[in-house]
């Protein structure tokens, strides 16, 4: 398995792991942070506090969830990081009444157009919200894995979907922008995401 050649300091059965999750990271960080620079810089930290965790991983959940929570965690506290700055930004600034965008102009050209609407959109959309709209709807978690991930009840992930989706149609109105988005009742399914072969 990669995971345990890893932990005993196999680089490449390392590499192979993050070749393999590096892709669903950053779609979980863009998610949650935007389009941003910052988001490399997450995603990167990501697997570095996977690497340094790797003793401590039980195989209890998959691959991909543990990093997923790890990617979910950073990402909140990069956005607490910028609520911080911007606060300070304000402060300084009493005299400008424009509230900074919180959405970068350095976007990713390999996203589709209706992903990188979306990504837009979901920074105008709370964060309790949005952290459910990445994990069950870009990341296809189940609700029960959802849950788990956020610590918090099955209903609530429910009732913060819907209310989130509703949301984002109001954002991508208001921007807009036409993308097509599920509804939260095709969504009660609990689909599982799968697990890669050899870990």
């Amino acid at each position: 398995m990669l995971v345990e050649r890893a932990k005993k300091n196999d680089r490449q059965a390392f590499r192979q792991l993050v070749q393999r999750h590096e892709q669903q990271v950053r779609a979980t960080v863009m998610g949650m942070l935007g389009p941003v620079v910052e988001a490399d810089d997450v995603a990167q930290e990501v697997f570095i506090r996977f690497y340094q965790a790797l003793d401590n991983f039980r195989g209890e959940s998959q691959v991909s969830t543990y990093l997923s929570r790890i990617a979910i965690n950073l990402s909140l506290n990069e956005l607490k990081r910028r609520q911080r700055q911007q606060k300070r930004f304000l402060f300084w600034q009493r005299g400008d009444q424009h509230m900074p965008d919180p959405v970068d102009e350095h976007t990713d050209p390999q996203r589709s157009e209706d992903q990188e609407m979306v990504h837009k959109a979901l920074q105008y959309v709370e964060e309790e919200f949005r952290a459910v709209i990445v994990l069950r709807l870009l990341e296809g978690y189940s609700v029960k894995e959802t849950a788990d991930l956020l610590n918090i009840p099955m209903g609530t992930v429910a009732s913060r979907l819907a209310r989130g989706l509703d949301r984002l149609k109001e954002v991508l109105t208001k921007l807009g922008m036409r993308a097509p988005l599920p509804s939260a009742s095709s969504q009660r399914g609990d689909t599982v995401p799968k697990k890669q072969k050899g870990e």
